[in-house]
């Protein structure tokens, strides 16, 4: 699931918005909407927070989905669930088709990657340790998806957190280093000096017309099979 232009700018209007229990498919589709986007367990009380309405109502829709999806209300089971875990609410694949996505994954891992993940593994390199925020302004554009597919084909990985923000800071790691035939950082080609200095990105959280990454990184044969 996608969002667009998922950067992270004040509702002003929040107070004046349509209620989401007046919307189509009313709470539970609004439930349901914030759970695909959620990169962790999101708990009752932020949907409730975020949604405007009783925590009480959000448990008890966030049930019966789950029940829901597991075909407990008449309908056919799904694929994905809605369970409690780490303290909040996420979607899951069902454990049914674990072998099918664990097949998938693998699968994923040996295709190559797509030119904009290129250019955002280059610029993890080069100005590491960087929150998703600073890559996206280095980008220009939203690089959530790409960045949990770099980390998920264990390229890329939290690294620690900004002190001052709190946001998680991502770095390469040694399956990197491996995968690029490169024994440290220091043997990546000299393409740096084009590439905006972290400190230039201070206070970045969300997307900011910036210089987008060079493309010299994306053109060498060596990543090209990542």
């Amino acid at each position: 699931m996608t969002v667009e232009q998922t950067d992270d700018v004040t509702d002003d209007s929040s107070e004046t918005r349509t209620p989401v229990v007046e919307r189509p498919g009313g709470l539970r589709a609004a439930v349901e909407a914030v759970l695909m986007v959620v990169d962790e367990p999101i708990s009752a009380v932020r949907l409730a927070s975020v949604l405007q309405v009783p925590e009480i109502e959000v448990e008890r829709t966030l049930h019966e989905l789950a029940a829901q999806y597991r075909g407990e209300e008449g309908s056919r089971p799904s694929g994905f669930e809605v369970r409690a875990a780490g303290g909040g609410w996420r979607v899951y694949s069902s454990p049914v088709f674990a072998d099918v996505v664990g097949a998938f994954v693998v699968d994923g891992q040996t295709a190559r990657l797509t030119q904009a993940a290129l250019e955002t593994v280059a610029v993890v390199a080069y100005r590491q340790p960087v929150t998703r925020g600073q890559v996206s302004a280095v980008r220009g554009v939203n690089v959530d998806a790409v960045m949990r597919t770099l980390s998920t084909r264990g390229l890329v990985a939290e690294v620690g957190q900004d002190p001052a923000t709190g946001a998680v800071l991502y770095g390469t790691t040694s399956y990197f280093l491996e995968r690029m035939g490169l024994a440290s950082l220091d043997d990546l080609p000299p393409i740096a000096p084009h590439l905006p200095d972290v400190d230039d990105l201070d206070g970045v959280d969300g997307l900011t017309a910036v210089p987008r990454a060079p493309r010299a990184l994306a053109a060498s044969d060596d990543t090209k099979d990542l």
